[in-house]
């Protein structure tokens, strides 16, 4: 499985970990495997999700999507986070890879997706991503994203207050991207130069607070979950 995430950086110390399984068994194993590295602090968790997250404020939650018996409660659960403990990064543990799944999942704000099926040795390493500020997506899975986002790319990024973060030709460039375009490809259909794309790219990322192209797919996602379209 191809990852889009860059080379490992030094590992922060004491990382607050908390799963939040479908069932006590399986989180506690999940947990118990995690603990092997002695970088990362790891409670498990499977009934007072929130309060439990409030009180001890995670760096990385990793939450089932199915909780309680019920499909999809994970989601809810995830969506309250991002409001309790805004400082927490979240990663989503799916049993499939289904695409509404994935779409969902970086939809709602999860900074990763972990299917069940990949290596369980490979989760320390998406929570150490995730924490250091990247994205665990792979090839597939962004091309879900991509897919999703343009039959209806949401390029009128709105602030919390409901002003435009982005200029026209901003929304454009967004547009482009949200179609899978290349910098080159973008610069032919808005007849600019390459450089120029370029510039939009990180006057882009500087205005959504973001550092990759993925991160802005990935901000018009959350965006169209979080209300109506803005699109005119």
């Amino acid at each position: 499985m191809v990852l889009h995430v860059v080379s490992l950086e030094p590992r922060s110390p004491n990382v607050r970990v908390l799963v939040v399984d479908s069932t006590p068994l399986t989180g506690q194993l999940i947990a118990d495997a995690l603990r092997k590295d002695r970088g990362l602090t790891v409670t498990a968790e499977a009934n007072s999700v929130i309060v439990t997250a409030t009180t001890l404020k995670p760096d990385v939650a990793i939450i089932s999507e199915q909780l309680q018996g019920k499909p999809g409660k994970g989601f809810e659960i995830l969506r309250e986070l991002r409001v309790t403990v805004p400082g927490t990064r979240t990663v989503m543990l799916l049993d499939t890879g289904e695409r509404n799944l994935v779409v969902e999942a970086f939809r709602s704000g999860a900074r990763g997706v972990f299917c069940r099926r990949d290596p369980l040795k490979m989760l320390t390493r998406c929570v150490y991503k995730v924490h250091q500020g990247q994205l665990w997506i792979s090839g597939t899975q962004l091309e879900f994203l991509l897919r999703t986002l343009a039959h209806a790319p949401a390029t009128r990024l709105v602030d919390t207050k409901g002003m435009e973060l982005l200029s026209k030709r901003e929304q454009d460039v967004v547009r482009w991207l949200a179609e899978g375009h290349t910098n080159r490809k973008i610069a032919l259909k808005m007849k600019i130069s390459d450089n120029t794309v370029k510039n939009y790219l990180f006057r882009i990322f500087n205005k959504l607070g973001v550092s990759s192209r993925v991160e802005v797919l990935l901000y018009a996602a959350n965006q169209r979950a979080d209300g109506p379209s803005n699109e005119t």
